[in-house]
């Protein structure tokens, strides 16, 4: 089966085609840093994370790049409120965006473009606009003429008549028409500047990525990615400028549902932003990446307390086959692990049919969990029966499909985790002693001591229960 994507351009999902065979270029808009990370940020960033290691699996090299907007007015209006200096407080809250994914296994970026450190890049992108009549300068500003744009609105679906003023200068006065958007920003006193023909000032929010993207991935590459509060004004002004200037540009367009809490998009500005630390003191970073990548990803996720300890409790179920199985045969059977590229890496026996074609169909990732839920399932089965090549086999399905979705639990980013990760790794341990302990009793008949060890367990908060594949346990939350 072809990869398929729903590119929402077409408002369809198409098969995927790259433009050069066996090479995939992506872009994804990352973190504009005037804050510190939430999970609203971190499940674009599994998402992605996920497609580029199925994209690999699959066969694909992939040129990853994701920006840092290092400058714009939240920033300067953060940093103004901290009374601290605008490049301390971006310096700051992105070393905390990069521990956030790295927490959580998020593969680096081949390239991670600072906004800042592509102004020249930004002018010249600027300089072809104007000169071929799709930008002009006013009061300082420089502004991009979205009628002169071939269909601006197509990407997002609008119609240029129904679109409201873009507020994002305060020279609006100076605009030809109140929905143009601002290429340049006119330098206001003590904001930083850089000097332009124009006159100095900042780049413009959209122009930023339009630059930096085509500077590391060409004029026209494969998939551009974000989340799909960026839609629009963002990216479909990224998408105006660059085809203005003669750029083909991204050939598809990948959005990502955003978190909601209560039905509300999670926001620093609504007020009910859970932090990423916040959340990594309730759950493990593997859970937590379970959660954030179970739904599809076009589909919005709505957070519960309850919602985040099931996605933990289903990723437990699957670390203690996994630990289970990998004890039985003696620490022995390691699957190859999928998702580290290398052609054909998809055809390997060890990742079933149902979840790849689960990853095909425009990473259904519910589907794709379904099946290694039900290869956990008779992994269990086969350990209960002591079927050593039942266990083997299914253990390297098991942990071939997790390494298509980042959640091998015997990946080393795992076990580098934390004191969190090791104190659940002692638990499981010794908890699977009590419950062998507890086994061996029944078998002797003697149920007075495994009733005693159940109850001990429950009282530590050890929920075990019973199934025809042998004892299982987890926490109660």
């Amino acid at each position: 089966m072809t990869l398929r994507l729903h590119d929402t351009a077409a408002r369809a999902v198409r098969p995927f085609q790259p433009i050069t065979p066996g090479r995939v270029s992506l872009y994804v808009c990352g973190a504009t840093v005037q804050g510190v990370p939430h999970i609203g940020h971190m499940r674009s960033a599994v998402c992605f994370d996920i497609l580029i290691r199925w994209l690999e699996t699959s066969g694909y090299v992939v040129t990853y790049c994701r920006n840092v907007t290092d400058i714009d007015d939240k920033i300067l209006r953060a940093a103004e409120a901290e009374r601290i200096a605008w490049w301390a407080l971006a310096e700051r809250n992105q070393r905390a965006f990069t521990s956030g994914y790295d927490a959580l296994g998020c593969r680096p970026p081949a390239v991670e473009p600072r906004a800042t450190g592509h102004i020249p890049e930004m002018l010249a992108l600027i300089r072809r606009l104007t000169d071929s009549g799709h930008a002009y300068p006013a009061g300082g500003d420089v502004y991009f003429d979205v009628r002169t744009a071939d269909r601006y609105g197509a990407l997002s679906g609008q119609h240029l008549a129904d679109m409201r003023a873009a507020d994002d200068t305060d020279g609006a006065a100076n605009k030809r028409d109140p929905r143009d958007f601002a290429l340049w920003k006119g330098a206001k006193p003590g904001e930083p500047y850089w000097d332009a023909p124009w006159g100095p000032g900042r780049p413009g929010w959209h122009l930023e990525c339009s630059a930096m993207s085509t500077r590391y991935l060409g004029p026209v590459f494969d998939i551009h990615g974000g989340g799909i509060e960026l839609l629009f004004p963002h990216h479909e002004n990224e998408r105006a400028q660059s085809r203005a200037a003669g750029d083909d540009f991204a050939r598809y367009w990948l959005h990502n549902g955003l978190v909601e809490i209560a039905g509300e998009k999670m926001s620093k500005s609504v007020g009910n932003v859970l932090l990423v630390a916040k959340i990594l003191s309730q759950v493990r970073p593997q859970e937590l990446r379970y959660y954030l990548g179970q739904a599809h990803y076009r589909s919005p996720l709505e957070y519960s307390p309850e919602a985040l300890a099931e996605a933990a409790a289903a990723y437990q179920r699957i670390e203690r086959f996994v630990t289970r199985a990998q004890r039985a045969l003696g620490g022995a059977a390691d699957a190859p692990p999928a998702g580290t590229g290398g052609e054909g890496a998809r055809s390997t026996p060890a990742l079933p049919a149902a979840f790849a074609a689960a990853m095909d169909d425009d990473l259904a990732i519910p589907a794709a969990l379904a099946a290694v839920h039900a290869t956990v399932r008779d992994g269990n089965e086969a350990l209960a029966a002591g079927d050593r090549e039942g266990i083997a086999c299914r253990l390297a399905q098991t942990r071939a499909m997790l390494a298509a979705l980042g959640l091998d639990p015997l990946a080393p980013v795992w076990h580098d985790s934390g004191s969190g990760d090791r104190l659940y790794q002692a638990v499981d341990g010794l908890v699977g002693l009590a419950l062998r302990q507890r086994e061996g009793a029944r078998g002797r008949g003697d149920y007075a001591s495994a009733d005693s060890i159940r109850d001990t367990l429950e009282s530590i908060g050890v929920v075990v229960e019973d199934t025809p594949e042998g004892p299982r346990w987890e926490l109660k939350r």
